[in-house]
């Protein structure tokens, strides 16, 4: 498999990342996982991808993370090397050798960060291996289960806050009905319930 863009520029991409990540959840004080998704929703994710040198080496991750969060704050950035930083340290890593979209990188960002102990002392490749294991696993559940699992709700629970009934969750997440074909209103009714967009719902 070929890289997502010429190994010049990774180094720089992981440390952005992880900048960006760090400062968004430490400093910022914004979830990771609102942040995560911020960052997939925003043109920064496509120029990472592809390796664009003016986003990646032409602003720093903190610069980037305001930009996302359209923070105008001053904070000061304490460079802390934490589990964030880790989580996108070893993800611009794993977009990069696979060359995949972030968005392709369907394992909830709060589990990737939870690989910290203990991959953050073996070498980056075991990183990658397990991300493997994990997207295959992953990419085996519906958009629905992953997302709510994401949010962190139970079936029951995603029955009582959208109205839809939870047998039918029950038939979508395990894919005895297409969800594809689903009425508009349950899609809408699900996805504001998961505060998602419900495109994102479909297969």
């Amino acid at each position: 498999m070929i890289p997502a863009y010429d190994k010049t520029y990774l180094e720089i991409a992981q440390t952005s990342l992880g900048t960006m990540l760090d400062y968004a959840v430490n400093d910022a004080h914004v979830l990771l996982e609102d942040f995560w998704t911020a960052f997939l929703k925003s043109p920064i994710s496509k120029a990472f991808e592809t390796g664009d040198s003016s986003t990646i080496a032409g602003q720093s991750g903190v610069e980037l993370a305001r930009l996302i969060i359209c923070c105008d704050t001053n904070q000061t950035y304490k460079n802390g090397r934490t589990r964030e930083y880790w989580t996108g340290w070893a993800l611009a890593y794993y977009q990069w050798l696979r060359n995949i979209s972030f968005k392709a990188i369907t394992v909830p960002i709060l589990d990737i960060r939870d690989l910290y102990n203990p991959y953050h002392e073996m070498d980056i490749l075991q990183f990658c291996d397990k991300m493997d294991e994990l997207l295959s696993i992953s990419s085996t559940k519906s958009n629905l289960k992953r997302i709510r699992e994401q949010v962190g709700i139970s079936q029951s629970e995603l029955a009582l806050l959208s109205g839809v009934p939870l047998r039918t969750i029950q038939q979508y997440e395990q894919k005895q009905k297409n969800i594809n074909g689903a009425r508009s209103e349950y899609l809408i009714m699900l996805s504001k319930a998961l505060m998602c967009d419900p495109e994102s719902l479909l297969e």
